[in-house]
């Protein structure tokens, strides 16, 4: 899966010359939390976050009055509280990377790029979007964490005991076990009982951490 496929497209900017307070009231129309800034020449030259407009805001303890406050914040531009040269992506890049740079990073999205030009915005709520499908979360079944040895093929042999069951395999992710020989899966299955999951799969599984139908 390729960023592109995720993104939010043609995603809403703003200059860098655009007041904060103009910022905030667009974020909070809008329901989003992030703003690409482009300058006059429609190149990419920062990124805002509501964070950074939360800092600029004067702290509840100052003595200024709301006027003052506002007419402060009416004159602070974006350009002042953005992150200029921000991190971004290519489209072209996988979803995977994305996450990559966001975690590392601790950022919470990244303009995404065709060549020098913007063409959309991916953040962590595009992530938890894709972390749902992946998972299967909005779909019934048997949901089953199994550690399983690292072995070569036995993945394989994972699907097709629970095939062979009768299980049909909605959703599966391979994690690190704490033992490096070791590899834990997430499974959710439907068309089968909890009971002939756990049959089918104890003799494959060094141990089965979790079982639940949901």
């Amino acid at each position: 899966m390729l960023v592109k496929e995720r993104m939010s497209r043609n995603p809403i900017t703003v200059r860098p010359d655009t007041p904060v307070t103009e910022a905030q009231a667009l974020m909070k129309r809008e329901k989003i939390h992030h703003l690409p800034v482009l300058d006059r020449d429609g190149r990419l030259a920062g990124i805002v976050a509501e964070k950074d407009l939360l800092y600029a805001s004067p702290s509840p303890a100052t003595t200024l009055s709301v006027y003052e406050m506002t007419s402060l914040l009416a004159k602070l531009a974006v350009e002042k509280v953005m992150s200029p040269k921000p991190f971004t992506v290519e489209e072209d890049v996988p979803l995977e990377e994305a996450a990559r740079i966001m975690a590392d990073n601790n950022i919470g999205g990244l303009p995404v790029l065709r060549g020098a030009t913007l063409v959309g915005i991916i953040t962590e709520s595009d992530l938890f979007r894709v972390f749902i499908e992946l998972f299967g979360a909005r779909q019934k079944g048997v949901r089953l964490t199994v550690v399983v040895p690292n072995e070569r093929g036995g993945l394989a042999k994972v699907t097709a005991a629970i095939t062979k069951a009768g299980g049909n395999i909605i959703a599966l992710g391979t994690f690190l076990a704490d033992d490096p020989t070791q590899g834990r899966l997430t499974v959710k299955i439907d068309g089968i009982a909890k009971e002939k999951v756990l049959e089918a799969l104890r003799p494959l599984a060094v141990r089965i951490e979790d079982v639940r139908e949901s």
